[in-house]
């Protein structure tokens, strides 16, 4: 099939919703279709890094001054998006798409908009949702309250149901849009792992020396956007508290934006023990996670998103130290050391509890090793597939 992605985001950025939109696409690619992509006018080109036919198309640059890549709103994505609608709109029009895959309810929104002006070429709309438009908003302190967050709930609660069908990245976020739909017709469709960048690479001591990290300690590492709706709060104090009880552990912590990171870092004096990588490029990632003991994620459920990085952590072999959420539990099984209490203490208290086990590392980086095969982007694509067909 034909189909046209409407990314509503600075793709490609190295984090979570854009390795899911491109993954996706790469591997519904690899299943014969004919993808495009609308975007905004930054982000890094794909060519580069990965071979593939997929055509990335830009807005054009007349907000030539916006260059935020990380996640958050902003009122200029307003503009943008006006513009996104226009591009979008002429793709569809001369490409003669069979499915517009909108990711994020921006793009849902989009899509929506032309398959209504162009109704007689009979396009077929696919929601893909991240996360809850409100929820990270409040998240993002953008909303606190009262009757703007009511309005925005109720356009979130439209926009879910614009789709003729729906796909969501948890169980969680599944759950809350199955009981906003009018059809609860919602598909989860988890993130997945390209299992193939964990293949043919150096050994872990020739990584370390590669990354100048120590070679005898416990590398405990978190990667990914370094924002408070990421949990990111709770690891950055539970770090002091793991440093206090374990004298053979160091910390790496890779994602952007770095600064209010590397300032507590230092403010703390803790520059010794922990190594703040940012940028981080997404197709180097395989190779810091091959050289750690253990990943942490310390997202909890506050705005109901999967967690991409927990399927990099299991495809690299590491233990993982995470909330107990349904999610998680549902990537790792025995694959985790779960920390019961949502708080900085808890998860320094699971991380200890693994450090101080070596055994129980390696079963469980072992089991992770094993399990990710499950959770393929080839078995996400299928998924996609089967409501592209429906």
């Amino acid at each position: 099939m034909k189909v046209l992605v409407i990314a509503p985001t600075p793709f490609f950025a190295d984090r979570g919703t854009h390795i899911r939109i491109l993954e996706e696409a790469l591997a519904l690619e690899k299943r014969g279709h004919d993808i495009t992509i609308a975007t905004y006018h930054i982000g890094k080109d794909i060519d580069s890094s990965v071979k593939t036919n997929i055509d990335v198309r830009r807005i054009r640059r007349l907000l030539f001054w916006y260059k935020k890549i990380e996640a958050g709103p902003d009122w200029q994505k307003i503009l943008l998006d006006l513009m996104l609608i226009r591009k979008a709109f002429n793709l569809a029009r001369t490409q003669r798409p069979d499915i517009i895959h909108g990711h994020l309810h921006e793009g849902v929104l989009i899509g929506w908009i032309i398959k209504k002006v162009l109704f007689w070429r009979n396009i077929k709309l696919v929601g893909d949702f991240h996360g809850s438009l409100t929820k990270e908003m409040v998240s993002h302190s953008y909303l606190n309250g009262g009757m703007l967050k009511k309005i925005f709930f109720t356009i979130e609660k439209w926009i879910d149901n614009l789709g003729d069908t729906a796909i969501a990245s948890s169980k969680e976020l599944t759950n809350e849009i199955s009981r906003l739909r009018f059809d609860h017709n919602v598909t989860t469709v988890l993130d997945g792992a390209n299992i193939h960048h964990y293949e043919n690479t150096a050994s872990k001591q020739e990584i370390r020396k590669e990354f100048e990290l120590p070679e005898n300690k416990i590398i405990v590492t978190y990667t990914g956007a370094l924002m408070i709706n990421k949990g990111i709060q709770y690891l950055l104090e539970a770090i002091p508290m793991v440093l206090n009880k374990c004298d053979n552990v160091y910390f790496v912590v890779a994602g952007f934006p770095a600064e209010e990171a590397r300032a507590y870092i230092e403010n703390n004096q803790l520059t010794d023990s922990v190594r703040v990588i940012s940028p981080l490029d997404y197709f180097e990632l395989p190779k810091l996670l091959l050289a750690s003991n253990i990943g942490v994620d310390p997202k909890d459920s506050t705005t109901l998103q999967a967690s991409g990085k927990i399927l990099q952590y299991m495809a690299a072999g590491l233990a993982v130290v995470c909330f107990d959420r349904s999610n998680n539990r549902e990537y790792l099984g025995e694959g985790a050391q779960y920390s019961e209490k949502i708080s900085a203490q808890g998860l320094a208290d699971a991380i200890c509890e693994l450090v101080g086990n070596s055994q129980k590392i390696e079963f469980k980086g072992q089991l992770n090793k094993k399990q990710i095969t499950k959770f393929s982007w080839d078995v996400s694509a299928e998924k996609i597939e089967e409501n592209y067909e429906k």
